[in-house]
């Protein structure tokens, strides 16, 4: 059976449930066929390398962070042919995250909308977790550790949170994402502000240095923005990754427009909406970032990706890659190839 036939007899069950039950369901059973070696129904895509930030990636297809917020399904995962895998967001200490019910779909959008809050067992735990994976102990691709900060660390400490998190991360790192868009965490969005990123990335930049000289290995950051940007945000933001010298930015995370989602079930609640509503959002954000960056600093285009053809039009706006999420609930695994091809072709 394949992995599209076997997704389609398997979605209607999934959706019946509470999507956080679902996926606590189906993470878990992913890791099992991966141990076991019942993973061989999902096709790889055919390999289609692209050097971006210095790293080799297999294809352009990964997984964006929020799937697997701890590291514990990193096997699984890389059983779906991803080009590169993301994991987190991890913060220093474990919490709980927001109270639930905290994620829900909204079909007739094929979006989602989720106030996790940055729920996962702390930093230790999640390092263990990479560490203990064969995709880690194999070198078998292309690994991206997201690093955010706890929901009771004040703003203006937030640093201080991130640094602790890099200096954790940063040996078993292909590279680093430091997550400041989250809608979820109360003020972190402030962290884009021009006066606040300065000051984080300029902090962040002298530790990366530091520990790279120590330890011979350069491990690129890229910074995850959010969609909700206006014209000068995103200048102030691209003056400060060239500034900077940082190596990546992430476009997009979640939105908090409900433009496209109003008067639907679940319309109104709050957090980050995911899915289709947000690709011209972000699509919006990857072409402006490509004006203002250039070829300086590289751009991996996230968010609302539901076909090959969307992932082509994301390129189209100025992505050198691409990240897949929301879209693996409605479509599956085989999204993953599908993308990857019609990038390929």
């Amino acid at each position: 059976m394949s992995d599209k036939l076997l997704y389609t007899l398997a979605r209607p069950l999934l959706f019946a449930l509470p999507p956080e039950t679902a996926h606590n369901l189906t993470l878990p059973a992913l890791r099992r066929a991966a141990e076991r070696g019942m993973t061989g129904m999902f096709r790889k895509p055919a390999p289609d390398p692209r050097t971006v930030m210095g790293i080799t990636f297999p294809n352009p297809v990964g997984l964006a962070a929020g799937l697997d917020k701890d590291g514990a399904y990193i096997d699984g995962l890389a059983a779906l042919g991803f080009g590169s895998i993301e994991i987190g967001t991890v913060t220093p200490r474990a919490q709980a995250g927001n109270p639930k019910p905290r994620m829900f779909r909204l079909p007739a959008a094929q979006g989602i909308i989720n106030r996790m809050g940055f729920n996962n067992g702390g930093v230790d735990a999640f390092v263990a977790n990479v560490q203990a994976s064969r995709f880690y102990q194999e070198k078998q691709g292309v690994l991206g550790l997201n690093i955010g900060k706890n929901a009771d660390t004040p703003i203006e400490r937030a640093a201080v949170d991130y640094l602790h998190c890099l200096r954790k991360v940063y040996p078993y790192a292909s590279y680093v994402t430091v997550n400041i868009s989250s809608p979820n965490t109360k003020n972190l969005r402030q962290l884009q502000g021009a006066s606040e990123l300065d000051d984080l990335l300029s902090q962040l930049k002298l530790e990366q240095t530091r520990l790279a000289d120590a330890s011979g290995r350069y491990v690129p950051l890229a910074l995850k923005i959010a969609p909700d940007i206006d014209a000068d945000q995103i200048q102030n933001i691209a003056g400060a990754l060239l500034r900077h010298k940082i190596d990546g930015v992430i476009a997009t995370n979640t939105t908090l427009s409900r433009n496209h989602v109003a008067g639907m079930r679940h319309g109104k609640e709050t957090g980050g909406l995911s899915g289709a509503p947000v690709f011209d959002l972000s699509n919006i954000v990857v072409r402006e970032m490509k004006k203002v960056l250039g070829d300086a600093v590289p751009i991996i285009g996230v968010g609302g990706i539901l076909s090959g053809d969307d992932a082509k039009e994301k390129m189209a706006a100025g992505a050198q890659l691409v990240q897949l999420y929301s879209g693996l609930i409605y479509r599956g695994p085989a999204l993953v190839r599908e993308c990857a091809d019609a990038l390929r072709a």
